[in-house]
């Protein structure tokens, strides 16, 4: 399926989640604006650039849905079948983004419009790039990583955590040579999505974006690096890592955990052309929400994976907002004895999951308080947590302790078994239901022009119904309200004052559960 960066626009715009402006905008205040909107924004006339800016693309869940063609609780089970059914890319000379190249001289970076986002950020930085390297044993990989604008033809490249693109710049530094790269700006969600996959050491990540269209990938040849970029972006830079290694100052920069960044030392690119379309828009991913939605379905679909790997049945997962779309899972199962502290396991074995909770199908996994009611109903504490020491950590955990130098940090991690416990009587666990819940409307009593949804239909007397309340509990034992269903056209009161006079004639008690019964 044909899907780019225009592609996708064109939905949000179909979707009413595109607003464009007109007016002109300094780039100085496109981050603030973004973060006041409850849609993406295009930004048709940028101060001082000849090119538009949008952002604020994948900001929400109904975003990343349109992006990804389908509901979001869909989307993981996309993602999965992409990953379980790559399709590599191929190579075309039909190539949008070739419209307009500039090599030499005629490279200079601040022709593009990238903004700063935060009042701390080191330097304006570009954040949607998909970086694409290749190594001579391992092939492609790709990844969004962030550039610092640094010179006109120089920026810095975030890769201080350890991933495939690290590796790539170890084993080209290793061999004193550089690591040529292609950097591509404006693609479809799917290839953004994907190239975040933490991917195996050799596995193509675009594959996936494949899997995801349902037909290859579009990648052209370089122009002056031996590296492909993706045919349809509408701005591609590149250039050269040279073998310098992590010797350049770069950031600080507002990250997805919603805290700034610190300054790291990080390798430099040496950015060789820029190619982009006559009419390029510039996308501005901007921090932390574009890249906390964008992270959460690739756990989602890690977390249906190893839950059935573990043989538990799951019913919602849900990788929260507040835990940065990173560190938090809530996942619903339909339990058997055992699976709640399982499932905990299963989970806290994906990298970066830090705290896990479980929860029975009857609760809500994206309900905060129905999550939070299920803790406080269904937890204790030295029953339920379970605490695993010096595990893997995401370095940008502030919660870490400082760091030895030559030591990578480990992490505590948690779960929460919310489950109901097997050995608790299950009536402890009744849920509260009203009478005629689901069968009235408020409607129906506002509106005065109609007729009272519940009038009384009988006359009937207090004794001839106290006479038949007594016949039907000889059958059957009732609560209160069946009784109400089992009479339904007469007056509340009657049948209330009906079973207060054969509770006066001692005729009536209460069984164990609470139901009307007649006394022995």
């Amino acid at each position: 399926m044909k899907a780019t960066f225009r592609d996708y626009i064109s939905a949000l715009a179909n979707h009413d989640e595109l607003l464009e402006i007109s007016r002109p905008v300094d780039l100085r205040d496109v981050a603030a604006l973004v973060a006041q909107s409850e849609k993406a924004l295009l930004f048709k006339n940028v101060d001082g650039y000849s090119m538009p800016v949008v952002s604020g693309l994948l900001q929400s869940r109904n975003r990343i849905a349109v992006g990804m063609g389908v509901a979001y609780e869909k989307i993981a089970d996309k993602l999965r079948h992409a990953l379980d059914n790559p399709i590599g890319p191929k190579t075309t000379q039909d190539a949008p983004v070739k419209e307009v190249i500039r090599t030499g001289k005629d490279v200079d970076l601040y022709d593009l419009p990238v903004p700063v986002f935060s009042v701390m950020d080191g330097g304006p930085m570009i954040t949607a790039g998909v970086v694409i390297a290749q190594d001579p044993e391992f092939g492609i990989n790709a990844g969004i990583y962030r550039l610092m604008l640094k010179e006109r033809n120089v920026t810095g490249i975030d890769i201080v955590t350890p991933n495939n693109m690290r590796k790539f710049v170890e084993r080209a530094l290793a061999k004193k040579q550089p690591l040529p790269v292609s950097i591509s700006i404006g693609t479809h969600p799917y290839e953004l999505v994907t190239s975040t996959f933490k991917a195996n050491l050799g596995v193509n990540e675009l594959s996936f974006g494949g899997g995801l269209r349902g037909e290859p990938l579009p990648l052209a040849e370089g122009v002056t690096v031996p590296v492909p970029c993706i045919a349809d972006a509408e701005i591609v830079l590149e250039g050269e890592i040279p073998p310098e290694g992590w010797v350049h100052s770069e950031g600080p920069f507002s990250e997805f955990n919603r805290l700034m960044g610190g300054l790291h030392m990080n390798p430099r690119v040496i950015i060789k052309s820029i190619m982009h379309r006559r009419d390029a828009m510039y996308y501005a991913l901007q921090m932390p929400w574009e890249n906390i939605w964008m992270s959460a379905p690739i756990y989602e679909a890690a977390a249906w994976r190893v839950l059935f790997e573990a043989g538990v049945q799951a019913t919602a997962i849900n990788v929260t907002p507040g835990g940065c779309c990173h560190w938090h899972i809530i996942a619903s199962i339909k339990k058997v004895p055992g699976d709640g502290k399982n499932a905990i396991m299963a989970l806290l074995s994906i990298a970066d999951i830090k705290h896990v909770t479980i929860v029975d199908d009857d609760i809500d996994v994206f309900d905060p308080v129905d999550v939070e009611w299920a803790v406080a109903t269904r937890v204790q504490a030295d029953r339920d947590v379970l605490i695993v020491s010096n595990a893997r950590a995401k370095p940008l955990d502030p919660s870490l302790p400082l760091p030895i130098h030559g030591r990578v940090p480990t992490t505590a991690k948690m779960g929460i078994d919310a489950t109901i416990p097997e050995n608790i009587p299950a009536e402890r666990y009744k849920r509260i239901v009203y009478f005629n819940q689901g069968k009235i409307k408020l409607s129906d009593y506002v509106d005065t022009a109609k007729e009272s949804a519940r009038a009384a239909k009988s006359s009937e007397t207090v004794e001839s119904l106290a006479t038949k309340i007594e016949a039907a509990l000889g059958k059957a034992h009732c609560f209160f309200a069946e009784l109400l269903e089992m009479f339904p056209d007469a007056n509340y009161k009657t049948v209330a004052t009906a079973v207060s006079r054969l509770y006066e004639a001692g005729k009536i008690t209460q069984d164990k559960d609470g139901k009307f019964e007649l006394k022995s």
